[in-house]
């Protein structure tokens, strides 16, 4: 099979596409023909050699990945044989998700509903699980005004659409020029470039103060929108693409009676675990209540792809082409 192999950490063009043998499904296992790879920023730092939380750096060679969606051409002992020719999604592959066969637990797979193309399931699995999980936990209605960072990523992408269909206000920062043009598309009444100084002063102009934060990046922006919140709002964290968390105090949490939620936090602890998550995720993008953006790169490009997403240079879920 083709695959993206890594045999040193370092930069992305260490990523690379080599033939390697095909992996075969273990007992109560199945193995997927993939047809479309999901990526997370997590990988890129997992390519360099950086753990992250629980996630140790790979063993070498390996190949990256844990997310796809195709269909199972293979099941080993134990599985269910009627999954054979199924289209399904996971993020639980135990063999490597940028490669064209992908091995993961029979448990851990989830049937496609009808209508649902290969990337907008991969958007959906980890990426809508995630945002579905956050609304849970800091629901949004009509009388909110809702500030997404990264709001042209796939999260943010998520979260301004539903604020948006919901009624709320909707405040959309993103990362330059075209990414905030993006944003204002999605449907954000405000659309805001944070790396322009004045940010916050553009957005206190147009909609006074806000009742919700969704933070993906962390470090200095995030503390800038932090400080945009009213007393009594809503402060959820999700993310650190800028490399560092953003955590204010508590005695500042208790002086503005602002409520902080760690969204990775309650997902990883929920009780139940987030298949239900996923599954609602993906019957809301069948129905078109979420409709996920994907920006696609062929399995071949899996170093432009990661180099695309450490540059914050990609819109939406970024998804390999298999």
């Amino acid at each position: 099979m083709h695959a993206i192999t890594l045999h040193s950490y370092g930069p992305a063009e260490n990523l690379r596409l080599e033939t390697v043998p095909d992996p075969e499904p273990g007992p109560g296992q199945v193995r997927i023909a993939v047809h479309a790879a999901g990526l997370h920023f997590m990988e890129t730092q997992l390519r360099r050699g950086v753990p992250v939380g629980p996630h140790p750096a790979p063993d070498l060679p390996a190949i990256l990945g844990s997310e796809v969606a195709g269909l199972v051409d293979a099941v080993g002992d134990g599985a269910d044989s009627a999954l054979l020719g199924r289209r399904v999604v996971t993020s639980s592959v135990t063999s490597g998700g940028y490669a064209s066969l992908a091995v993961a637990p029979a448990a851990d797979v989830t049937a496609l509903p009808d209508h649902l193309g290969y990337g907008a399931a991969v958007a959906m699995s980890t990426t809508g699980a995630t945002t579905m999980g956050l609304l849970e936990l800091a629901p949004v209605t009509a009388s909110d005004v809702v500030l997404a960072t990264a709001a042209a990523g796939g999260i943010g992408t998520l979260l301004v659409r539903h604020a948006r269909r919901v009624g709320a206000t909707v405040v959309g920062a993103a990362g330059g020029a075209a990414k905030a043009a993006r944003a204002r598309e999605l449907g954000a009444d405000v659309a805001v470039d944070y790396t322009r100084p004045g940010w916050t002063e553009l957005v206190r102009e147009a909609v006074g103060e806000v009742s919700v934060v969704f933070d993906g990046v962390g470090g200095p922006l995030a503390r800038a929108a932090f400080g945009l919140l009213a007393r009594g709002g809503r402060h959820v964290v999700f993310g650190q693409a800028s490399g560092e968390w953003f955590a204010p105090d508590d005695s500042e949490l208790k002086s503005r009676e602002v409520t902080r939620f760690d969204g990775i936090g309650y997902l990883l602890g929920r009780p139940g675990g987030v298949a239900d998550l996923q599954d609602k995720a993906l019957r809301a993008a069948a129905d078109g209540l979420l409709e996920p953006a994907v920006q696609p790169f062929r399995l071949a490009e899996a170093a432009a792809a990661h180099a695309a997403l450490e540059a914050r240079n990609t819109m939406g879920k970024v998804v390999l082409a298999v």
